[in-house]
């Protein structure tokens, strides 16, 4: 089969950064695993991390988490899928990855893909909505429902791929007053599309921008990008008693003890947590999964695609890669067929 890997960490623009190979096809599968033909991928943080900081010495690394196919074989434990069905989710990080036209994957982590969506326009969801659902609802505990006095949330970075569809969950799932960081033109346009109600410009400080309109602040924070340049601006934000939950990788440490005045709380979110270590709810992924695919066919939520840059191959990939290296992508790049 095809597939896109690397051998070893070289800048995006070696000719052998990210190369096309030919590998077998992955085994049957086993236990509660789905052969998935993938038909669109998308591209996240996590591709370009591991690309520059883990070295395969020589062996062939497929990276790719998001996918959106369809099911060729199941294993002989598998339940909630047949073959023929069609489907989107994002994988598991110790697991060879979807940049490769067959994929294995336990079902627990699968979805339903949304009717209303093609492959393209599905594959861009399932990291970022598994990523915000979760620091939402399973990290900070908002409550779920439009219930009067919910408070208020900041998102951090809104324009990107899990602040894209976490303003979106926030405004159509929750009560929350949503406030997203976006600083040019083109992401502030963005981040009101998805749905925000008041935009704040992370090039400046952002507590007195959201005082000014919630004169305590927020209840809840979704630093995603950047944390450590904001922290202590963020602890400003933040109400006494509040939550602030993170998912980026902070270059220095953070002083967590700006938040105890304030007996605020700090949650860190990783996707990959339930499969990596087997936790009893790992099937939570698969639900919230199929309730993400039953409000995009409701019309509640959009798609967070915003190019389609092709075939699954090298070249386009390196072009994914780059668009995230630059530090100015807007919701999420995908790729379709091989």
């Amino acid at each position: 089969m095809k597939a896109i890997a690397y051998r070893q960490r070289l800048p995006l623009d070696h000719a052998e950064s990210l190369i096309d190979i030919e590998v077998p096809n992955p085994p049957a599968p086993t236990g509660r695993d789905l052969l998935v033909r993938v038909q669109a991928v998308s591209v996240n943080p996590v591709d370009t991390k591991i690309r520059t900081n883990v070295d395969p010495k020589g062996a062939d690394k497929i990276l790719g988490w998001d996918a959106a196919g369809t099911v060729v074989a199941v294993g002989p434990d598998a339940r909630l899928f047949k073959a023929g069905d069609t489907v989107f989710y994002a994988g598991a990080i110790e697991r060879s990855g979807t940049n490769a036209e067959l994929h294995l994957v336990d079902e627990r982590i699968v979805g339903r893909k949304p009717e209303s969506l093609d492959f393209a326009q599905a594959a861009a969801l399932p990291l970022t909505s598994i990523t915000a659902w979760e620091m939402l609802f399973d990290r900070l505990k908002v409550p779920y429902g439009k219930k009067a006095d919910a408070g208020s949330v900041l998102i951090v970075g809104g324009a990107g791929g899990v602040g894209s569809i976490a303003i979106q969950l926030a405004r159509r799932l929750t009560g929350l007053t949503v406030f997203a960081s976006a600083s040019r033109a083109e992401t502030q346009d963005w981040v009101r599309q998805m749905g925000a109600h008041h935009i704040v410009d992370h090039r400046q400080p952002m507590a007195p921008q959201i005082k000014a309109i919630s004169p305590q602040g927020v209840d809840y924070v979704l630093a995603l990008t950047q944390t450590e340049k904001h922290f202590a601006d963020l602890a400003e934000a933040l109400k006494p008693q509040g939550a602030l939950s993170i998912i980026d990788d902070p270059k220095t440490p953070l002083d967590i003890g700006l938040l105890k005045s304030k007996s605020a709380s700090l949650h860190w979110e990783l996707m990959f947590t339930r499969h990596r270590f087997q936790t009893p709810d790992m099937i939570a992924q698969h639900q919230l999964l199929n309730e993400v695919a039953d409000l995009v066919d409701a019309g509640l939520l959009r798609t967070t695609m915003r190019e389609n840059l092709g075939t699954i191959n090298a070249a386009n990939l390196k072009r994914a890669h780059a668009l995230l290296e630059s530090g100015r992508a807007i919701g999420k790049a995908v790729l379709s067929g091989f």
